[in-house]
């Protein structure tokens, strides 16, 4: 059950919580690396597919799924049947190992701001030759971990009512100010002028399909924790849609700000993870005024990285809280701790110690294993046990009948068949899934190694919650981390 104070102050509060949720590094950085490997106006007619017939209808599903059982993602899971509470902790797991090296990643965007607030000139290889990117990811790690110790109101919503409005009004700015380069009609033509040809391609439908479930992030348990802590007057279907317009509206603006940059100074639209990092920066010294370009992209950057980070780790903390009766204060602690441990790998692989996995980066290897694998899976075991296994009856209380005719269906059979259609048939293919990883250009290591080191970080990360709930609740356990 939700502790005292665990809703939302205001339905704009919870709105701007969910934007902050699914508002984050796939809108900016790895919308505008996706669309520039997929031809530009070409790829959105399928990415809007994606986002209004698929991650829409599955959002508004989650969300009526969580208001109605009015708990965490295990003990929602466990309400439908107690075995079920495994599917629960699966999908905790899989969205905290996300989270510890999205957290990496947030850091590289945390030191970029800084380095263009204070003049200095980095490139990516300088500075993922030092240890700097522990550093920032540690930080990043410590920000999200307070937020969340705060609580719903005061840490979750207060973060997103400031940062979401900020980060929206600087993306404006800065896309008027793209519309005096030289190259704005070029690369708004790139971006708005679709190619027809290829919507026979499947590769770009697949990537689009990717694209919408990573941006919006649906599927995770994030929206399913977010919609129990709703009043029941907020209606859920017009709240998901300005969600859905609101996301991918920063998405466009992302790109409106990002390839005028690209045609005026030559740049490579289709430059991947080295678009943020390594291509932008260059574009930002040779510009006028381009610091102030650069301080407001990174910082805008990382508000949208942080806003995720933080609905991420709360999936956590809510139900390992539950399960352990602590304190928000000391969950979020402990579990902050854990993350960092789990994370640091990660953070290390982008450093001077260079640490691998054969002769992959741990965070390609987590990227390539939870996150490509990881992310549908979830989506499928949310959408199956929710819409095979309650009645429909619940869905039509919370969103009305009509809606939920739609819905059901969709959440029912037809999300669940693409996303395991698409993924099994690219596996089995040996096709890179690389609409799924936050890392679109990073090299793939196969589809044996990609599926056997998911199965194993999985088992492993299972037993490790399965012994710290048990911690939780013994003697010992309970005398250190006991309520206050």
């Amino acid at each position: 059950m939700l502790g005292k104070g665990e809703h939302w102050s205001s339905r704009g509060g919870f709105i701007l919580a969910a934007i902050g949720s699914a508002v984050g590094i796939g809108n900016i950085w790895r919308f505008s690396s996706v669309v520039g490997q997929n031809g530009g106006g070409a790829y959105l007619i399928p990415y809007l597919v994606a986002v209004f017939a698929f991650a829409f209808p599955l959002m508004v599903f989650e969300l009526a799924m969580g208001r109605s059982f009015q708990g965490t993602v295990v003990s929602a899971f466990r309400s439908i049947r107690p075995s079920f509470r495994i599917a629960g902790w699966l999908l905790c797991t899989i969205i905290f190992l996300v989270l510890c090296y999205y957290l990496v990643i947030t850091g590289w965007t945390a030191a970029y701001a800084l380095f263009s607030l204070s003049g200095v000139s980095m490139t990516f290889a300088n500075f993922t030759g030092t240890f700097l990117p522990v550093i920032f990811f540690l930080f990043s790690a410590g920000v999200t971990t307070a937020v969340i110790s705060r609580g719903v109101r005061k840490g979750i919503e207060r973060v997103s009512v400031i940062l979401i409005p900020v980060s929206v009004a600087i993306l404006v700015l800065m896309a008027l100010y793209a519309t005096t380069l030289p190259g704005f009609h070029e690369g708004t033509a790139f971006l708005f002028s679709p190619d027809f040809t290829v919507l026979f391609d499947p590769l770009v439908w697949s990537a689009a399909f990717g694209q919408a479930f990573f941006s919006l992030s649906v599927g995770t348990g994030i929206l399913l924790t977010y919609g129990a802590y709703m009043e029941k007057g907020i209606p859920i279907p017009l709240s998901a849609l300005v969600i859905t317009l609101a996301d991918l509206g920063v998405a466009l603006l992302a790109g409106i700000v990002i390839f005028p940059l690209v045609f005026t100074f030559g740049l490579e639209p289709a430059a991947g993870a080295e678009l943020a990092f390594s291509t932008l920066p260059k574009a930002f010294a040779l510009m006028p005024g381009g610091s102030f370009f650069a301080i407001a992209f990174f910082l805008v950057l990382f508000f949208a990285a942080i806003t995720s980070a933080v609905s991420m780790l709360e999936v956590g903390v809510s139900s390992l809280r539950e399960a352990v009766s602590w304190s928000r204060e000391k969950t979020s602690l402990l579990l902050g701790l854990v993350m960092v441990a789990v994370g640091l790998p990660s953070a290390l692989s982008y450093s001077t110690a260079n640490w691998t996995i054969g002769d992959i980066k741990v965070l390609d290897f987590m990227d390539e294993t939870v996150g490509t694998l990881g992310l549908p899976l979830a989506a499928v075991v949310l959408a199956v046990s929710f819409s095979w296994f309650v009645p429909r009856d619940v869905l039509d209380r919370e969103i009305g009948r009509p809606i939920a005719r739609i819905v059901h269906p969709l959440c029912k059979y037809v999300i669940p068949a693409v996303l395991l259609v698409t993924n099994l048939a690219r596996l089995a293919a040996g096709i890179d899934l690389a609409d799924f990883r936050l890392l679109p250009g990073s090299p793939w290591m196969g589809t044996l190694m990609q599926a056997a080191g998911m199965a194993f970080i999985i088992a492993a990360a299972l037993i490790a919650i399965s012994l710290l709930c048990w911690f939780g609740r013994c003697p010992f356990g309970r005398r250190l981390f006991q309520k206050r």
